[in-house]
């Protein structure tokens, strides 16, 4: 079942990509006590999340944090060192939190796992955007078009907070 508005976020162990190595946390205590908004793409270095999903919240990364927005984070099923090379290469390394979900453990407990084996990528996440205050969801917006990110993306993600 996939997780709603209202719902509690699930308990997942993630990994924080830093500049120092992994962080091991979970989504739980990512959460804990502050507004964040996570976005979730289906892979590191793929098109539209290269090339527009992570380009838009950098771009409103201050407007979006003037709304009472603590931390931005993307979240994805990759391992934390595929997650801080991405970061890197997207110049978001610092500015966005990028958290590795490297056995699709949260994608999985929040019902938003996508399985694109027959593209050849495995198991993977939906591409959404979701507003979590102390660890309750606020909003959520699952893209339901491929290779887009109007409905998940920082634009539509402002207009929510």
């Amino acid at each position: 079942m996939t997780i709603t508005v209202g719902d509690t976020l699930p308990t997942a162990n993630i990994a924080i990509a830093s500049a120092d190595g992994p962080v091991p946390t979970t989504t739980t205590d990512f959460a804990a006590g502050r507004k964040v908004v996570i976005f979730g793409v289906p892979g590191a270095f793929t098109g539209t999340c290269t090339n527009n999903h992570v380009p838009g919240f950098l771009e409103h990364l201050d407007a979006i944090k003037a709304k009472g927005v603590a931390e931005v984070a993307c979240i994805s099923v990759n391992d934390p060192f595929v997650m801080k090379a991405w970061a890197v290469q997207t110049g978001a390394l610092g500015k966005i939190t990028f958290l590795a979900d490297g056995s699709a453990f949260f994608a999985k407990a929040a019902g938003l796992e996508l399985d694109l084996t027959e593209r050849g990528l495995g198991l993977r996440s939906k591409r959404y955007s979701m507003i979590v205050d102390n660890g309750v969801v606020t909003s959520l917006n699952i893209e339901e078009t491929p290779g887009t990110a109007d409905a998940s993306g920082a634009v539509r993600l402002l207009e929510l907070l």
